[in-house]
């Protein structure tokens, strides 16, 4: 499998080198050469297979001969080696969990799938690389725990300072070795344009790729959890309508792409905070990025989505063919709340912000009898601790997961400008 630059100025390349270079020369992000649906018998008896089953029919294709198919499959098996539930919350409404893995959020299955990959293309290799990464919440936790300790491997993570929950925080701060976090002061798209523009500078002398969802082996494996969903809820025999939780539109693209393979699915609904540069595209037909601002959902912060372009590609660039098939809508912190609290008093399940978003979505499209709407419980609310309990009559255990990280001492680097990022980057 090939992949091109959705800016179109660079040579098309393999799955490997997508991978370790994250981004394309001319600062375009990879998209693959062909989309080549499933066969329907494989959609039709999806029951019959396992997950890690599932997960490598999905995947294939777009790795390739690259991975030996027998280190694949194991990959895989690390990679999905956890629960990914769907709980019904009212009648003709679910919420897929996606919170079970190590670090208790969605971005576990593509840091550890990515870490996984490109351990294997760098076995042989005395060259070490360095995975910049910028975060705005879950991300970075995420890619540290699945690169902790992984051999020529160094991990920057840059976040917003004051802009992550105290947990996420902790998460990316205090596991040392080969992680090293910088607190930016600035907000989540100032990290991003920092990393995009460290991947372009020549005099950086380190070799650099990137765990956001912009590299395609963040973003692709995130197609499972809709085949995973899909397998759970088939036997409703209702058509499918996922609202995703959206920041940097990286999720609810895979899960496009995994309705590009064939698997049934009616409608998509981007659920965002008050970033709402899509929703505003979609009504008016003008995409004016603008600065993030803070809300109390901080890993949807982004006023820029990196993914979005994935999307119009997979639309060929056509607004009416993605509004056939694609909503957006944007959530105050206020009705965020009232939200998470209508969805405790109703079932006694426990939102976070992210979830209770996603389920705004659903009451804004408003399911027809036929329809089945799951939204997407992107983290455990643990994460967000202070907004949950000061919003719900509720006390939330704290996992095992999180407990390791309690009381640990944060350790970052405090930075303001790129060139102060360049110098660290040489430094090290």
């Amino acid at each position: 499998m090939n992949y091109y630059s959705l800016h179109r100025k660079s040579p098309n390349t393999s799955f490997k080198n997508a991978v370790i270079e994250g981004l394309a020369k001319d600062r375009g992000i990879y998209f693959p050469e062909n989309i080549t649906p499933l066969s329907k018998d494989f959609i039709e008896n999806i029951e019959q297979y396992s997950h890690e089953e599932i997960a490598f029919e999905a995947i294939k294709q777009f790795v390739g001969d690259e991975i030996p198919e027998t280190v694949l499959k194991e990959i895989i098996k690390e990679t999905v080696s956890f629960d990914f539930p769907v709980v019904e919350i009212e009648e003709n409404i679910g919420t897929l969990e996606l919170f079970h893995g190590p670090t208790m959020a969605f971005k576990d299955v593509g840091a550890r799938f990515m870490s996984s990959c490109l351990a294997y293309f760098n076995r042989d290799n005395d060259k070490e690389i360095t995975v910049l990464v910028a975060t705005s919440g879950d991300t970075g936790g995420a890619v540290a725990n699945g690169f902790l300790n992984a051999k020529g491997i160094k991990v920057v993570i840059l976040y917003p300072s004051g802009k992550v929950s105290d947990i996420q925080e902790r998460q990316l701060t205090t596991l040392g070795n080969n992680i090293t976090a910088l607190e930016v002061d600035g907000v989540f798209d100032d990290c991003q344009d920092m990393v995009k523009t460290a991947f372009l500078d020549k005099t950086i002398q380190r070799t650099l790729t990137s765990a956001n969802s912009i590299n395609v082996a963040r973003w692709l494996p995130q197609m499972f959890y809709f085949f995973f969903a899909y397998k759970q809820l088939k036997k409703q025999n209702k058509e499918l309508v996922f609202s995703v939780p959206s920041g940097n539109f990286g999720n609810i693209c895979a899960g496009i792409m995994a309705n590009k393979l064939g698997l049934p699915i009616k409608h998509f609904i981007a659920a965002t905070n008050i970033n709402d540069t899509v929703s505003n595209y979609l009504e008016n037909g003008n995409y004016v990025p603008k600065p993030s601002k803070a809300t109390i959902s901080n890993a949807m912060d982004v006023g820029n989505p990196s993914n979005f372009i994935r999307i119009q590609e997979l639309f060929n660039n056509d607004l009416m063919a993605l509004k056939n098939k694609f909503s957006s809508y944007s959530f105050t912190d206020e009705i965020t709340k009232k939200a998470m609290q209508s969805i405790f008093t109703e079932s006694g399940y426990i939102a976070d912000p992210h979830g209770a978003v996603g389920y705004l979505g659903l009451q804004k499209y408003d399911l027809e009898e036929n329809e089945y709407g799951v939204f997407l419980e992107t983290a455990h609310p643990v994460k967000f601790l202070d907004v949950v309990e000061t919003t719900l009559p509720v006390s939330i255990e704290i996992p095992e997961q999180i407990k390791k990280v309690i009381g640990k001492e944060k350790v970052s680097l405090k930075i303001r400008t790129y060139e102060e990022l360049k110098s660290s980057l040489n430094a090290e």
